[in-house]
């Protein structure tokens, strides 16, 4: 079994797939496994560490000779996997809703795509999500790159010549980003409120002592969606969403949104009007800035990487925001590789044999075609 890694293509993708802790253990399972040269270097893991691991640290046509598996961040394109296995498995993520054309040509080029962000949020997948360990990473990054932003302090501070006070920090959308980013602020020492259109979510909130913001004049609405997921909701809850966020937001001093909707673009949460309400110097960070449209994501006028201003405003947001924490993005989302390798190992074939509930939710591609339920809908 040749588990190959390749070095990330994409723009700003600094991740590698590997790092030196799974490739040791790849190898204790009986896998050879082959680096490309410089696949580390954005995460700061230099090719000698890879070789003091055990890999074989070659080019990147040499490393994918002969691969039966290749691990990727984010999938590579069909071209860079030739000389790869018949049938070779690919384990990445590949944005199957918005890039379907890169997933039927796995399917032409005969490779089994596996989408790690398809995975199921089930108990025993946990420890193979990638979605939510890349996501913790970005709900921390999201609050420390908006107090760098904001021109004063996060926290309460008493002295001799005055007081400051804290800033106000609003968080909404509360999976796993928008919890990481509670926890965050309050260590900053921010007052914390957040809101959700799953009313779950307020135990959460209040557990990490921030304030709950929940519509409470329109009864009967629960926006709980399979898989822990938010799904998109009715109009009267949009409406009377929005007249509740608009009075709290003109107070805010930060706002992180976090909202996303597997397979549909971004919701919008925060309009120009809603922003022009706010105090200059505030700060709005879009961490689903990359799943918008050319007009922004959860953001009205939000722009990936980009500092946009309005009406005093300062809106931001990250194109890869786990990216810009490379070491620790790559520990976690290599070991989520690994572990869904690893669970699935068998001895005797020396190869992973993938189950129904788990290998059908992540297979995008097999024997040429284009087999995952939910692309097929």
């Amino acid at each position: 079994m040749r588990i190959a890694v390749l070095k990330e293509r994409a723009a700003g993708e600094h991740r590698v797939a590997a790092t030196p802790e799974t490739v040791k253990k790849f190898i204790a399972l009986g896998a050879i496994v082959a680096i490309e040269e410089g696949a580390g270097e954005g995460a700061s893991i230099p090719d000698a560490a890879y070789r003091d691991a055990g890999a074989e640290v070659t080019t990147g046509p040499q490393a994918v000779a002969g691969a039966d598996i290749v691990l990727g961040v984010q999938a590579p394109d069909p071209l860079a996997l030739a000389g790869a296995s018949p049938g070779a498995w690919v384990a990445a993520t590949f944005d199957p809703f918005g890039a379907r054309e890169r997933v039927d040509a796995y399917a032409s080029a005969g490779f089994e795509a596996l989408a790690m962000e398809f995975m199921p949020r089930i108990t025993r997948a946990q420890s193979m999500d990638v979605l939510s360990s890349q996501s913790n990473l970005a709900g921390y990054k999201a609050v420390i790159a908006s107090a760098d932003t904001y021109g004063r302090a996060f926290p309460m501070m008493m002295t001799a010549a005055g007081t400051v006070q804290a800033a106000r920090v609003f968080v909404m959308g509360v999976g796993v980003a928008g919890l990481q980013a509670i926890a965050t602020a309050k260590r900053l020492g921010a007052q914390v409120s957040a809101t959700d259109v799953r009313s779950a979510t307020r135990e959460q909130i209040q557990s990490l002592g921030a304030k709950p913001i929940f519509v409470e004049n329109v009864v009967g609405i629960e926006g709980e969606g399979s898989g822990g997921y938010a799904t998109e909701m009715s109009e009267e809850y949009q409406a009377a969403q929005a007249e509740l966020v608009s009075s709290h937001i003109a107070k805010q001093d930060i706002v992180i949104t976090t909202a996303l909707i597997p397979g549909r673009a971004a919701p919008r949460l925060v309009t120009d009007a809603q922003i022009a309400s706010m105090k200059p110097g505030s700060v709005i960070f879009d961490l689903a800035v990359a799943q918008g449209d050319e007009t922004g994501g959860n953001v009205e006028g939000s722009r990936p990487d980009e500092v946009v201003e309005k009406h005093g405003v300062k809106i931001i947001g990250y194109a890869n925001t786990a990216g810009h924490l490379a070491a620790d993005a790559s520990a976690l989302y290599s070991r989520n590789l690994y572990n869904f390798l690893s669970a699935f190992w068998d001895a005797e074939q020396g190869k992973p044999v993938l189950d129904e509930e788990i290998g059908d939710a992540v297979r995008l591609t097999q024997g040429g075609r284009v087999v995952n339920a939910r692309l097929m809908e």
